[in-house]
């Protein structure tokens, strides 16, 4: 059996697929990579996918999500309403460039070519298009691949109002300036991911396993945002969430049976920038990674 790996979007509630992973790797021994055969990743999933693919342990990860997030989601507070409202975002997306590229250390010049783990990160350029970058391959288009991993990554991560857009020169001889991968439809990569798997790469749907891990959802709510603010952030949320369930759904329909799906409900609405809520995360998903026995899951 082949095995895909899909982590969905959500900024700082990555803490949630992380503790996941870091039960995989205390159950099975190695990395996460030894234990796979593709992962694809969306946004904050999209970092967690070029850590995977270079062999970074997740506890390491974690560390990454509770003790540097502030380095990455800096002003807070009204200074960065005041940004968003002003500039049309808060973040700049070169600090967490800056801060992937220290994670990842002597692997963060490669190419996707280059990762030993095959893999797909979606992003959205701002012409509206879709592009998943993936290993360039005799199946498929050969665009891609020569891009830097951290690059798509960021470029996959860089919420629209939260962040400001990525830009990445010399894809098919130009320049692609991007906006996240989940205001593209994608912030659930799981559907995406099979069709590089099973059309543009030599995966077989009877022989492959996808495991789809989530960031944790809330249940939805009737209720109106208030100001300008609270209508930002619930657009962009709508735009990203809006996208998932029809997702786990088309893969149920087009390859029945071959997904387990790993996604927590939250205690309430946790916001992608919400570094108050760390503590909260790691606890839910410490509990999450209680309940899995990967032994199971993968065999």
């Amino acid at each position: 059996m082949h095995t895909i790996l899909s982590i969905r979007g959500g900024g700082i509630r990555g803490i949630i697929p992380c503790c996941a992973l870091i039960r995989l790797e205390a159950q099975l021994g190695g990395v996460t990579r030894d234990h796979i055969d593709y992962c694809a990743g969306t946004s904050t999933g999209a970092l967690l996918t070029a850590a995977v693919a270079v062999g970074l342990p997740a506890t390491q990860l974690l560390k990454v999500y509770t003790d540097r997030s502030k380095e990455i989601f800096t002003p807070t507070g009204v200074i960065a309403d005041a940004k968003r409202a002003a500039e049309g975002f808060m973040y700049d997306p070169k600090h967490l460039r800056d801060v992937l590229a220290s994670v990842l250390g002597a692997a963060a010049p490669w190419t996707v070519n280059q990762s030993p783990l095959r893999i797909m990160i979606s992003a959205a350029a701002m012409d509206g298009h879709n592009w998943f970058f993936v290993k360039d391959n005799p199946k498929n288009r050969q665009t891609t691949g020569g891009v830097k991993m951290i690059d798509a990554a960021v470029a996959s991560s860089c919420a629209p109002t939260y962040f400001d857009h990525w830009r990445i020169d010399g894809i098919a001889g130009k320049t692609v300036r991007f906006f996240d991968g989940g205001v593209g439809g994608t912030a659930n990569p799981a559907y995406q991911a099979c069709v590089e798997a099973f059309e543009y790469d030599d995966f077989v749907p009877g022989t492959t396993r996808l495991v789809d891990l989530g960031t944790g959802y809330s249940k939805t709510s009737d209720q109106a945002p208030h100001g300008l603010i609270a209508t930002i952030g619930w657009t962009t949320s709508t735009l990203v969430d809006s996208s998932e369930d029809w997702v786990d759904d088309a893969v149920k329909r087009q390859w029945p049976g071959i997904m387990q799906s790993l996604n927590p409900e939250l205690p309430r609405d946790i916001d992608e920038a919400d570094l108050s809520a760390i503590p909260t995360l790691v606890e839910i998903g410490q509990t999450l990674a209680a309940t899995l026995d990967w032994t199971k899951i993968l065999s």
